[in-house]
């Protein structure tokens, strides 16, 4: 069935199930990263990711035989693989080894901010009230999260700016993404967005391969997931509800992520989370109801029909003559 056969309402749907796809898997990502970041060094965890999403990628690409992507959205396919699948990857890891998880986790969820901004000054986007208060519910969300998982250790220069730029190149990719997606299908624009990340990554070929020798088997096991489902899987149902959805409601719908980082680290790692984390947690996930709810319409009732025009009666004394 295409596109155009759905109705709107199924489409949006859909668009909805795909993201939801998305933030879980990318907030599962939270936890294998704390395995395999203590074995890997931040570009060769990277590299080994991005490599093991692009087999898996390349695999489905080759199966589906989708042909290669139109010339038009190669510009959006190389932005974004360079941005997002490549220098977000390397410095969010690099990062996260100078801060505390709490502190970049408050940085970095300035992204979805950013989205918004870059999506109504370059794509024509509305930020509609409701957008734009729901995205600040979800970040003072996010800041109560980061503020209640901030250990007692100083942020460096380094670790702030390192996530900061992480924030930056999330928020392009994802921007430059979006009218790719426009001539090319969620699979072209992954799979070669991924592609690009990966040969941006190839100078930490040494380094990993370094770190795989030494590395343990649950910490390889952890980068190879982290290939396979948040990235091969996750971002190829993110491009299908990006491509079905603006920019800015998308990037609001990654606020769910703490909120479900709180959740998998409570079950997972048995790490019981106290009240502000909680209540942090609620108001991401309300923020994000918010920004994706609509405003009620209000019952239209139908004006009453115009009255013919009369005509202007003549004087009795013209109209004789």
């Amino acid at each position: 069935m295409t596109n155009s056969s759905r109705s709107p309402r199924g489409s949006e749907g859909l668009a909805l199930a795909a993201a939801a796809v998305s933030v879980v898997l990318w907030a599962s990502a939270f936890v294998s990263i704390r395995s395999a970041g203590a074995a890997y060094a931040p570009g060769a965890l990277a590299l080994g990711r991005l490599a093991a999403g692009t087999v898996v990628l390349g695999v489905l690409f080759a199966v589906r035989r989708e042909g290669l992507p139109p010339r038009g959205a190669w510009p959006g396919i190389a932005a974004s693989g360079l941005l997002w699948f490549g220098v977000y990857m390397v410095v969010l890891n690099w990062g996260e080894r100078e801060v505390d998880a709490g502190t970049a986790a408050m940085i970095v969820n300035i992204g979805p901010i950013l989205i918004a901004l870059l999506g109504a000054r370059f794509l024509g986007e509305r930020l509609p009230p409701r957008l734009a208060a729901g995205m600040g519910v979800s970040f003072a969300g996010a800041v109560a999260v980061g503020l209640s998982m901030s250990g007692d250790g100083g942020a460096s220069v380094l670790g702030v700016v390192l996530c900061l730029l992480a924030a930056m190149t999330y928020a392009g990719g994802v921007v430059a993404q979006k009218p790719a997606l426009g001539r090319a299908s969620a699979l072209q624009v992954t799979f070669f967005g991924c592609l690009v990340g990966t040969v941006a990554c190839l100078p930490f070929a040494g380094r990993l391969v370094s770190d795989a020798a030494d590395a343990p088997v649950g910490a390889t096991l952890n980068m190879v997931y982290l290939g396979v489902f948040p990235t091969a899987l996750a971002f190829t149902t993110w491009a299908y509800a990006l491509a079905r959805t603006t920019a800015g409601k998308m990037g609001a719908t990654t606020y769910v992520v703490p909120a479900l980082v709180v959740l998998m680290s409570w079950a997972v790692l048995d790490e019981v989370p106290d009240w502000l984390t909680l209540a942090g947690g609620a108001l991401c996930l309300a923020g994000v109801a918010v920004s994706r709810s609509r405003p009620r319409r209000s019952a239209e009732v139908p004006a009453p029909p115009a009255a013919a025009p009369v005509p202007a009666q003549q004087p009795e004394a013209e109209a004789r003559h």
